[in-house]
């Protein structure tokens, strides 16, 4: 969130740090299974969850002598993770799935916090999840072409936004500066608030 460089998990069990401006990754770490991860708000740690089940918070400039945290939780039984984020507080992790569920912790403590179903995933493909830029909201894809919304406090669903997707909308992304929001399966919708909702 604050330099040129980012995270990739991978199928072979290693998670690998890289900058933009160089084609060799920067830091290189093996685990226990297929991992993904996200950076905090300020770039200073990061969040590796490992076979759907655990979380690691990782300090950045220290990573190679392993985890100061770690969170376990209940293992996904009819899913797996396929993305993590921090709210813009660096409060709580979402995570995504490639089944119908998401699930929000505290990311202080691992505390399970809300769980957001209703959106379709008959497919079983990764879909992914996002904060509002104030972290009061969640929103989704789905496998019928729709953005669902959650209220992150309290876990219901707040409105279903029609966008005539002709496939299933696996990412759905904020610009928070103009708050304008992005939708896409292969042809992407951008999203920007009327003067009615004003």
């Amino acid at each position: 969130p604050v330099e040129d460089t980012f995270l990739s998990g991978s199928m072979d069990k290693t998670l690998r740090l890289w900058d933009l401006r160089s084609p060799n990754c920067q830091g290189l770490m093996h685990l226990s299974g297929r991992p993904v991860a996200a950076y905090d708000p300020e770039g200073l740690i990061f969040a590796a969850g490992v076979n759907s089940e655990c979380i690691k918070l990782y300090d950045l400039r220290s990573f190679d002598k392993g985890p100061f945290v770690t969170f376990k939780l209940a293992q996904e039984k009819e899913c797996d993770w396929t993305g993590l984020k921090f709210s813009r507080d660096g409060k709580t992790i979402l995570i995504s799935t490639n089944g119908s569920i998401i699930r929000l912790i505290d990311a202080f403590h691992g505390t399970p916090l809300q769980t957001f179903t209703g959106h379709l995933n008959n497919k079983g493909i990764p879909i992914e999840a996002s904060f509002s830029p104030d972290s009061q909201f969640i929103f989704s894809g789905s496998t019928d072409g729709r953005v669902h919304v959650w209220n992150a406090d309290t876990g219901y669903k707040v409105c279903v936004l029609n966008a005539d997707h002709p496939g299933p909308v696996q990412c759905v992304q904020f610009n928070p500066k103009y708050m304008m929001l992005a939708s896409a399966c292969t042809n992407m919708a951008f999203w920007i608030p009327s003067a009615d909702d004003a």
